[in-house]
């Protein structure tokens, strides 16, 4: 059985802040920030919308991902999210 690595995308509920991170289980991390379980920048500012994600199978590759996206523009990371979701909802009840 292999294990997936995720990188994702969320947001607040004015879609006014952008906050990239990565993990091995995407269900349960952003439950963490919705519940506000971990102090820190997600529970600051809110952020409780997860609008975008990509799966990877080995842990290297999704850091090396987030780094990338982290180190790019506010508009790439929107550009990024609309590729996908351009109606910024709300990803966490499909996954």
């Amino acid at each position: 059985m292999s294990k997936h690595y995720y990188l994702y995308i969320m947001t607040n509920k004015y879609n006014s802040v952008l906050y990239t991170g990565v993990t091995n289980d995407l269900q349960r991390r952003v439950y963490e920030h919705k519940s506000k379980l971990i102090e820190g920048f997600t529970k600051k500012y809110n952020i409780t919308k997860l609008v975008y994600y990509e799966i990877f199978d080995d842990a290297y590759t999704a850091i090396s991902r987030e780094k990338q996206i982290k180190s790019g523009s506010r508009q790439k990371k929107i550009d990024l999210v609309n590729s996908i979701n351009k109606e910024w909802k709300d990803l966490y009840d499909e996954l």
